[in-house]
């Protein structure tokens, strides 16, 4: 097996991650399907249609980054740097298939976005995730972020939705 993990710069590696990241969306409404109306409401709300046909505008430098894990040779993960303001990132659209998940994808891809994150002089990290992302909530604590609330963001107090953030 060969796993790698790249910052997406070619077409090709962009269009690779824009369907990871419709595949993500996907697989929340597989996991959650009592919640489709409300992910369907996030995509239109927060505008992924438009970020993802402006790819370059807000998931490359300067403006953010984004890795792509490969298993051989196959995208197979993803992860996207956002910036939020000079100060601090956002995590963004970690997924990894069914089919590579145990090879350590995960961390590899979240440890180089904390690291490109602390290149990039922010002071810190936050992400939002759903209660159910049973592989993922472990991993990101691993990685050293922390749960806080922020009733003012998508989802407000609602307990489905976990806010976590690392300083760095």
């Amino acid at each position: 097996m060969s796993e790698r993990i790249v910052k997406v710069r070619s077409a090709e590696d962009i269009t690779a991650v824009c369907a990871l990241v419709w595949e993500f969306f996907d697989f929340l409404k597989l996991r959650y399907p009592e919640m489709c109306d409300e992910i369907n409401a996030y995509i239109k709300e927060t505008k992924v249609a438009e970020y993802l046909e402006n790819f370059s505008d807000h998931f490359l430098p300067p403006n953010g980054d984004c890795f792509l894990a490969c298993n051989n040779g196959e995208p197979a993960g993803i992860v996207m740097l956002k910036r939020n303001d000079e100060n601090e990132a956002e995590m963004n659209r970690m997924y990894v298939q069914d089919t590579a998940r145990g090879l350590g994808l995960g961390r590899k891809l979240g440890t180089a976005l904390v690291e490109e994150a602390r290149a990039l002089n922010y002071t810190s990290i936050r992400l939002d995730a759903l209660n159910r992302h049973v592989e993922a909530l472990p991993l990101y604590e691993s990685l050293g972020f922390v749960r806080y609330t922020d009733p003012d963001a998508f989802g407000g107090a609602d307990e489905r939705f976990i806010r976590m953030r690392k300083t760095l």
